[in-house]
């Protein structure tokens, strides 16, 4: 794979000789003389021993004399996190979850040399049914992966893989057959608009920047991907990354630019290898540097580090950070788009973004635009987190409601509890409440119901979260992430917090809630950048929402939700109590003692918790063995 392609016949004739590379994968039978096994090498599998695993199919197909009839190879992430590690054969396309290092002898002489599935290893749905294909698993039912079409399908280092799956025809196509603005016009009438969170237009974004001249421009990715609980970038560089190289060489060619930045957060190291590898196969290829296939046309791609700050993920701030100067945003206009990375004109976009771009060209705007709503085209992936009974990555055509992504895809509510809200776009959003599980999900319907997309997070909450406490954790948040420069963003913030943590800790009064409102409305108004702007979302949504909550904590000195540790005391029921002391036994404060109370058994004593020493852990709840629980909260 190291000869230079000079051409875009010398890129097909390339894609014509590899893509049998996939053919066990697209072919689909229960017998074979010769298998492909892919192991999940996301970094959540990876923390789960995927590397282990991979050791030890190989090991074992080695030991049982098979190695010439299997193939091992790590993949991109699968998205079912909540099943990982996961591990798929082809040709049968049997699917595996929570797979172990243990199991790898069982899967290589049992259903390698056997032919014979091992059915601890399946998927059980909600029936207890074993279900042996990736297909017909309610997870993925619903979903339409354009952004992640090839994570969990191909080794993201090796390119052969890509340019098995069309990889970089789509930048052949625009150099030798498009013009510059032929490009841009198909972006346009995608529909395609930013993933990153604003949902500005992708195609007038690109627009902009090639109506400005200069002698020198630049294309940014934007993978500074920091909201909590959001993996949705990540996932994509890890496990598809030459699409998103491919895209930002299709964005230089339409806009005029040679060189591209990607910022990444150093706290994504395999991202990072996986990116310098696809760089490298890339370059060596000829698909990027100088005179990419032989058009005339350059294109460099650099790799620059951020520190981990939230606020970096706001496009000036990323600038000024990429440039060697402290992450700070600054007023637009002057928009990126004329003004840039080192003064220049540049176009910024995130990953997801990126990621689409390769199948618009490839299979037409219009294709593209009949997927999503009129406003919101296409399709958006979901880190899907919190009490949701499957965690992961989705990605669902827009217009899909919350319903279906938390009860058909997410299987609903962790151990039966009851839905409460849903905290979309991040620290920069709002909950959602469930009267607005019907609703589709777009930029424009998020916005009214005082949320937002965000560039992704889905948070889902049940009966024992208590809204005001998330507030104020995302407010804590938001608080430390603030770069400082505008007087509303770090001071309003703080003063928010201080009158939240008022409020948990049963201090707060009615004129406090007014107060809350009256800053958070100020600091919506008048920050500097989005992050600050949308900083009060959390509080507002939650005010609106769930204004009881607030009440209750302010008025009645209480938290319905049993959260808030100062507003909580743990006592012990006698006519309950079993009186055989391992609350007492578990507490690690030494808070629980025995009374001269008979317990229900009246040959023992029952137990009671001293509320001054109690430091509400709820050890003793998770301890009791009585049936109902003995001790409330």
């Amino acid at each position: 794979m190291c000869k230079r392609l000079n051409s875009k016949e010398e890129l097909l004739s390339l894609y014509e000789n590899v893509k049998d590379l996939l053919a066990l994968r697209d072919n689909e039978s229960d017998l074979s003389e010769k298998y492909y096994i892919s192991v999940c090498g996301g970094t959540g599998c990876n923390s789960s021993q995927s590397p282990e695993i991979v050791s030890e199919l190989k090991r074992w197909a080695k030991e049982c004399g098979v190695e010439d009839k299997v193939e091992i190879a790590i993949a991109g992430c699968f998205g079912f996190c909540e099943r990982g590690p996961i591990v798929k054969i082809f040709p049968d396309h049997t699917f595996y979850t929570k797979v172990k290092p243990s199991d790898a002898e069982r899967i290589i002489k049992q259903h390698i040399i056997d032919h014979i599935v091992v059915e601890e290893l399946l998927y059980k749905n909600n029936i207890k049914q074993s279900v042996k294909k990736q297909d017909d698993i309610e997870f993925y039912k619903k979903q339409h992966r354009i952004a992640l079409r090839n994570c969990g399908y191909i080794n993201p280092e090796v390119i052969a893989e890509t340019i098995a799956t069309r990889g970089y025809q789509a930048l052949a196509k625009c150099l030798t057959e498009m013009s510059q603005d032929d490009v841009i016009n198909e972006v346009v009438a995608s529909g395609l608009r930013g993933r990153g969170g604003a949902g500005f237009s992708t195609g007038t974004k690109w627009k902009f920047a090639k109506a400005s001249v200069n002698d020198k421009k630049y294309v940014i990715c934007n993978a500074d991907e920091g909201d909590p609980g959001a993996f949705m970038d990540r996932s994509i560089l890890e496990g598809d990354p030459h699409s998103v190289l491919e895209a930002m060489a299709i964005c230089g060619y339409a806009i005029g630019a040679d060189e591209g930045e990607i910022y990444i957060r150093a706290e994504y190291p395999l991202a990072v290898h996986r990116l310098k590898v696809a760089i490298e196969q890339a370059t060596e290829l000829g698909l990027l540097g100088d005179n990419i296939l032989g058009t005339g046309f350059n294109f460099h791609i650099n790799i620059k580090y951020g520190a981990g700050a939230f606020v970096c993920g706001e496009e000036t701030a990323l600038i000024h950070s990429i440039e060697g100067c402290r992450g700070e945003p600054t007023l637009k206009p002057p928009f990126p788009a004329v003004k840039g990375l080192f003064g220049k004109p540049t176009n910024v976009n995130n990953v997801e973004t990126w990621a689409n771009i390769p199948v618009i060209i490839l299979d037409g705007a219009k294709k593209f635009a009949e997927i999503g709503t009129e406003k919101s085209k296409g399709t958006k992936v979901f880190a899907l987190a919190g009490k949701i009974n499957n965690v992961g990555l989705v990605e669902v055509p827009m217009g899909t409601t919350l319903r279906e992504i938390i009860y058909d895809i997410g299987g609903g509510i962790k151990g039966g509890k009851k839905f409460k809200a849903v905290q979309t776009g991040g620290p920069s959003g709002g909950c959602l409440t469930e009267k607005d599980l019907d609703t589709p999900i777009d930029y424009d319907n998020l916005v009214a119901k005082g949320s937002m997309m965000g560039s992704g997070g889905m948070i889902v909450l049940d009966e024992d979260d208590c809204m005001v406490n998330i507030a104020k954790f995302y407010l804590e948040f938001t608080v430390e992430e603030s770069c400082g420069k505008c007087t509303l963003c770090r001071v309003g913030n703080k003063r928010m917090l201080e009158i939240l943590e008022k409020i948990t800790k049963g201090l707060g009064t009615e004129e406090d809630l007014a107060k809350l409102e009256h800053l958070a409305v100020a600091i919506r108004d008048g920050s500097l950048c989005a992050l600050g702007q949308s900083a009060p979302n959390p509080v507002l949504s939650t005010l609106a929402g769930f204004r009881d909550e607030y009440i209750a904590h302010v008025v009645d000195k209480k938290c319905p939700a049993g959260s808030c540790k100062d507003l909580v005391n743990y006592e012990i029921l006698p006519e309950l109590c079993l009186g055989c002391s391992l609350c007492a036994r578990n507490c690690p404060v030494g808070a629980i003692v025995k009374t001269d109370i008979p317990a229900k058994n009246p040959r023992l004593n029952a137990y009671r918790i001293m509320s001054d020493k109690c430091i509400k852990c709820g050890l003793c709840i998770s301890k009791c063995p009585a049936k109902p629980k003995a001790i409330i909260k």
